[in-house]
């Protein structure tokens, strides 16, 4: 329960400028909704801040009443940490300004952006910055704790290509981190997720990737095996302007898929190549003709559309329960668990993913940022996802026992964009060896631990 006075709340409405979203008001039930509907948290207020002025005003209200404080940018994360129970929410989805410097090829953006809103505003200038593959997510955590999607091989994660923060920490000053400012802090937000203050900027690195060639091959599951051994060699040898994220999924009844295919389960791989058009038929004729898929939906398209080919079936207020795991290699013993497991998939919606992560993201080191899996070279999320509430238990232990069968093949780590609420073992895992600098740049940052509703990192003692 929130023990603050009436007084107290209404000076600080007084304070700050954006709408502050109490139980009472009309808007609240909306408001503390989050992308996965199985999260069903009642915060005591909502605060959408407008610029870093109010975010300070609010850190330091929840500082100097010892409220609890979430931080919510695009709502999307699977354990729903960006909203809790009686606590202050600092949600940040009216700050989505994009300020876009083609010339030096660099972009500033706040932090309650979605990926969306940025492929809007540098599509038109042939950039992008690599994020993930959903246009509704929201940048603030997915560049926090890694980012990989279409353009990871070609030109690295997202956290590869921030440049620059402008943060509030948890005394309530506004500071910038680069690797002329703050190298510390710097470091430690590139991948060490939410820990250390309030991102209300990020300034990204652009890249070409205006007309993509893209889209899916689609195969029979019964030939997952096979066409998991071609993804494997693909992956090794493939120029880096191609990316493919292999999924098994059930095909949507709906365009571009034929009719025979709806509602079936498959194994495909999702392309996506940004090189040069004049060699694209040499890089992707045996694509399109390995085992002579069922389906081959590659072709030219704006990267934008590429981004949000999946937000339709995908929209906010799904069951959603993730869990994921980084793999070194595919064994031959690997292949054939997933091939078995693909079967059972159990909703229309779950999905198992493979993100390459070789390329440009393998070629930085290991301890040049938080983000410790610079040897794996696959990440895998496995979602089990389901409109209907009675269906959650079934597709979370299906997600888990999915995860405890595939897991002996695996690097062992674990990656916070796509973890659930699985305990500190876990988060440790995701660092490595960087847990413990982790640790005591948050001591140094944030030594009481108030950005601690997050995948947590305790400051060093």
């Amino acid at each position: 329960m929130l023990t603050v006075n009436q007084q107290s709340i209404d000076a600080l409405r007084m304070q700050v400028k954006g709408p502050i979203i109490g139980p009472q008001d009309a808007e609240y039930e909306q408001a503390r909704r989050v992308y996965n509907a199985m999260i069903d948290r009642r915060p005591a207020l909502i605060a959408r801040a407008l610029d870093d002025q109010d975010v300070a005003a609010l850190v330091n209200f929840a500082r100097e009443n010892k409220i609890e404080l979430a931080v919510r940018g695009g709502g999307h994360h699977g354990a729903g940490l960006g909203v809790w129970d009686d606590a202050l929410v600092i949600d940040l989805s009216l700050m989505r300004r994009i300020d876009v410097d083609p010339r030096a090829r660099t972009v500033w953006v706040q932090g309650g952006c979605t990926l969306g809103d940025i492929d809007q505003a540098t599509h038109p200038y042939g950039l992008a910055v690599p994020t993930g593959i959903n246009s509704t997510t929201g940048i603030g955590g997915l560049a926090l704790g890694g980012g990989f999607g279409h353009l990871t091989r070609k030109y690295g994660l997202t956290i590869d290509n921030v440049l620059a923060v402008e943060m509030v920490l948890a005394d309530g000053t506004r500071v910038k981190a680069s690797e002329a400012q703050n190298r510390d802090l710097y470091w430690a937000v590139r991948g060490g997720g939410g820990n250390f203050g309030v991102v209300t900027r990020f300034q990204f690195r652009l890249h070409p990737a205006g007309t993509v060639i893209a889209g899916p091959t689609i195969w029979p599951l019964e030939k997952t095996s096979q066409v998991m051994h071609f993804y494997r060699q693909m992956m090794d040898q493939a120029p880096e302007d191609l990316n493919g994220i292999l999924i098994m999924h059930t095909i949507p009844p709906a365009p571009p898929f034929p009719e025979h295919l709806h509602l079936q389960k498959v194994c495909g791989i999702v392309w996506c190549y940004t090189g040069p058009a004049k060699q694209a038929d040499q890089v992707l004729d045996p694509i399109r003709s390995y085992e002579s898929p069922a389906f081959v939906g590659v072709t030219s398209m704006p990267f934008p559309v590429l981004q949000a080919a999946t937000d339709a079936l995908y929209p906010p207020g799904l069951q959603w329960y993730w869990r994921s795991d980084f793999f070194d290699e595919l064994s031959d013993a690997a292949v054939e668990q997933f091939a078995q497991l693909a079967p059972t998939l159990p909703t229309p919606h779950s999905r198992i993913l493979l993100f390459p992560i070789n390329g440009a993201a393998a070629r930085v080191g290991s301890a040049d940022t938080p983000f410790a899996y610079r040897h794996a070279r696959f990440s895998q999320v496995i979602v089990g996802v389901d409109p209907d509430p009675l269906q959650a238990e079934r597709i979370s232990s299906w997600a888990a026992q999915t995860w405890e069968a595939l897991h002996p093949h695996s690097s062992g780590g674990a990656y916070v964009n796509f973890m659930m609420s699985e305990g500190e073992a876990r988060i440790r895992a995701s660092y490595g060896a960087n847990y413990a600098r982790l640790s005591q740049i948050k001591a140094r940052y944030d030594p009481d631990n108030l950005f601690h509703l997050n995948q947590n990192i305790p400051p060093a003692r």
